[in-house]
């Protein structure tokens, strides 16, 4: 045995020779397209970003505290639907605990000849199972939203009661 054929080559054929050399110019030829790639078409900054209206709103706070007139809130009271879905369907849509059921007539029938403000005194105070306030918190405003809630379960139980002014 001679010593070249002690150490034999992986490379047996021209054609692997060819392909060995080729590989050899290829591979890192397509290695440093690549990186020019990712060098030369990296994400940027959108430009509209820049712009001060962007970044006023980017850096602004997040809530704000504002002092005014007080009643102020109570002008922004929700609607009587808004209150009835927050506060009163819960016992007044299914008639838990008692409640009359909003569209029944003939629970209702007799609340409503009592009149707004006895159902609002009795709406104030709570009555049998109800809470006082009918539930609402004692913020400005919920004796307005109170009322309200009021009109629009008595009206959609066959009432016909006009919310009344606003005081001045």
């Amino acid at each position: 045995m001679n010593e070249q054929e002690s150490h034999p080559s992986f490379i047996k054929t021209p054609q692997q020779l060819i392909t060995l050399v080729l590989l050899a110019f290829v591979v890192p030829i397509i290695g440093i397209v690549m990186l020019v790639q990712l060098v030369v078409h990296r994400p940027h900054a959108d430009p509209a970003a820049l712009r001060p209206e962007a970044v006023a709103a980017r850096i602004a706070p997040l809530g704000k505290v504002e002092f005014g007139v007080p009643g102020g809130a109570a002008a922004a009271a929700r609607g009587g639907e808004e209150v009835v879905k927050a506060a009163c369907a819960a016992c007044h849509m299914t008639g838990a605990a008692g409640a009359p059921k909003i569209g029944d007539k003939a629970a209702w029938a007799p609340l409503i000849k009592q009149g707004l403000a006895r159902l609002t005194a009795d709406a104030t105070k709570g009555v049998k199972a109800m809470p006082p306030r009918g539930g609402l918190e004692d913020a400005p405003g919920f004796e307005i939203e109170l009322v309200r809630a009021i009109i629009f379960m008595a009206n959609q139980s066959g009432g016909s009661l006009k919310e009344p002014a606003p005081k001045k």
